[in-house]
């Protein structure tokens, strides 16, 4: 059910399930900073066979998810232009599936950069779930990161192209889902300002901020995988009834 392929040169990993989804629904999956697959994650596998969900998890290294070039990810390719120009063309060709019938979602680094390309495209990713983001991403200027000091000029630059700065009062994601451990004293904070920010703008989400089981890290991303998976499932048939 697993293959490997290549975009512009760059590796995705690609779940085809035996019995494709009814309404042609796929899933998009963004990794975090230590790169770790779905592939030998028993609870993600479980979710897409039980909702014969097809998905693409394309590889960006340690790029944030950005629009900012990340050197060992591609010289002159962004992580974002890579999903816009390569990811939804190839999802479009091989499924036959565009939005809003796909669903993006992340862990830790991918979440954030779920929840950001949600925000700054809202018809291209109406659906969205974000596990553990770690929206704050600019905090890690201050602690050695390797690949954030070549991409923005200071720590400043790089919060203002954080998600929670790319939420536009008017043009939002329809279905946005996401949840963080309170055991996570790195990136709970975080999650609780968007909620406040979301809240005070009366955009509507689901969280789920309160729910503990490992921390940061795959334990509690596999403990929040069926609920994940679930909202993203049924917001897409919201979206498939939803009349224009």
């Amino acid at each position: 059910m697993w293959s490997e392929i290549r975009l512009a040169g760059h590796l995705c990993d690609v779940f085809e399930p035996a019995e494709p989804h009814p309404h042609g629904y796929v899933l998009i999956y963004l990794h975090g900073v230590h790169l770790t697959r779905l592939v030998d994650k028993p609870a993600f596998v479980a979710e897409l066979q039980r909702h014969r969900l097809p998905l693409l998890a394309p590889h960006t290294q340690r790029s944030w998810w950005t629009d900012k070039v990340c050197a060992e990810f591609d010289p002159e390719l962004t992580a974002e232009r890579h999903l816009l120009d390569n990811v939804l063309p190839y999802i479009a060709q091989r499924w036959q599936a565009r939005p809003p019938q796909i669903g993006l979602f992340g862990t830790s680094m991918g979440g954030q950069g779920a929840l950001r390309m949600a925000y700054k495209y809202p018809d291209k990713f109406p659906v969205v779930a974000a596990i553990s983001p770690a929206i704050d991403y600019h905090l890690r200027l201050d602690e050695g990161d390797e690949t954030l000091p070549l991409m923005y000029t200071d720590k400043e630059a790089a919060r203002q192209d954080t998600a929670l700065l790319h939420i536009h009062p008017l043009n939002w994601p329809r279905h946005q889902f996401f949840c963080c451990d309170p055991a996570d004293d790195r990136w709970h904070d975080s999650a609780e300002r968007l909620r406040m920010k979301l809240w005070s703008l009366g955009v509507p989400h689901e969280i789920d901020l309160t729910t503990t089981g490992g921390g940061h890290g795959f334990e509690y991303y596999s403990l929040m995988a069926p609920k994940t998976f679930k909202f993203l499932v049924e917001r897409l048939d919201r979206e498939r009834r939803r009349i224009p």
